[in-house]
């Protein structure tokens, strides 16, 4: 079947086509390049044998959304991506954010509706939980106000789709995703941030290996074990599996209703000084770290209840920290050995 990934060139979205290649899909990305690199295709065509079909514009834009729905009405689902995802820069930036965010969506719906395309795999977030008053968090957990621009698009935009279902033939899974990292085990594709990154990995790799002098650590004050903030990391290509088998299920019509949300993590919480250390101990690094005030909009602790995931998708995060960690750092050693070959 013919898939549309937008924000396919990105770092879980160009995972995804490769996992929905190796299944037998036929994957059309749309993508703008605002967080990503074209030299992605070329990677993605390495791993699978296939260049995927591409066409580059801005999904912000109505007209050349539309277009491109009318062009390619014979889609038979769209896994949608494309969205700006730095809290931290969301609280600076936050009508960017909004634009951004939501009006790429209302364009997609909008294509999706008119040319009659059913299933939506949603790109969403943890980050719509907020801080929950009960770990872990599950599926029905009351939904906090958003401690963010960043998250509160996820929220609305979760709203706008729900919505949008009781007046279409649109049906949804929306995936609320924990913290994903790690590379491809090929390291022809992995984490590629523009500029200075807004996620902790790919600041350790770059740390360890010489790009950055010194890794910040927002916040040794929280009420965790040792002070620093909780997340439930989960590798890359567990998650990008999941996107294949949320599609899918749309397509098998095995789905129990039009919009389910799934939440994609292993169930572990690991707090960033642990993830430190795991880098260190697979790489043999020593990280330069130092402690910083706490970032604004940054959730004190948070991982997944991953019951419903793992009996109603048939789906299980397989990979460890120290896997997950091992991957990123040869994904950056890569990088590197690249980049001096240029």
């Amino acid at each position: 079947m013919k898939i549309l990934v937008t924000g396919g060139t990105g770092y879980i979205g160009s995972h995804t086509v490769v996992e929905l290649q190796q299944k037998g899909h036929e994957v059309i990305i749309v993508d703008n390049f605002s967080n990503s690199e074209k030299s992605v295709l070329s990677s993605i065509e390495k791993i699978t044998g296939i260049l995927p079909q591409f066409e580059e514009f801005d999904l912000v834009d109505e007209t050349r959304t539309s277009d491109f729905f009318k062009r390619h009405n014979d889609i038979g689902g769209v896994i949608h991506f494309a969205a700006y995802k730095a809290v931290g820069e969301s609280v600076e930036k936050p009508l960017i954010y909004y634009r951004n965010n939501i009006n790429s969506l209302l364009n997609i719906l909008e294509g999706m509706k008119a040319n009659n395309i059913r299933n939506l795999v949603f790109s969403s977030s943890c980050t719509v939980y907020g801080q929950p008053d009960k770990l872990p968090v599950a599926e029905d957990s009351p939904i906090k106000p958003a401690l963010s621009p960043y998250g509160n698009t996820k929220q609305i935009a979760e709203e706008i789709i729900s919505d949008t279902l009781k007046t279409s033939d649109i049906r949804a899974i929306m995936l609320r995703y924990f913290n994903p990292i790690g590379a491809h085990e090929t390291a022809h594709i992995g984490e590629l941030p523009i500029g200075v990154p807004n996620n902790l990995i790919p600041f350790i790799t770059q740390t360890a290996i010489g790009k950055r002098e010194v890794l910040s650590v927002f916040g040794d004050d929280y009420n965790t074990p040792d002070g620093t903030a909780i997340r439930d990391y989960i590798h890359i290509v567990d998650l990008a599996k999941a996107h294949v088998v949320a599609l899918d299920r749309m397509i098998e019509n095995k789905s129990l209703s039009d919009g389910e949300i799934f939440n994609l993590g292993t169930g572990n919480g690991y707090s960033v000084l642990e993830v430190i250390k795991s880098f260190e101990k697979v790489s043999g690094e020593k990280l330069n770290y130092h402690i910083v005030k706490r970032r604004s909009g940054d959730i004190e602790k948070v991982w997944a209840d991953t019951k419903f995931a793992n009996m109603e998708l048939g789906w299980k995060a397989e990979k460890s920290l120290d896997e997950m960690t091992l991957s990123a750092w040869k994904w950056e050693k890569e990088l590197s050995a690249h980049d001096s070959n240029k």
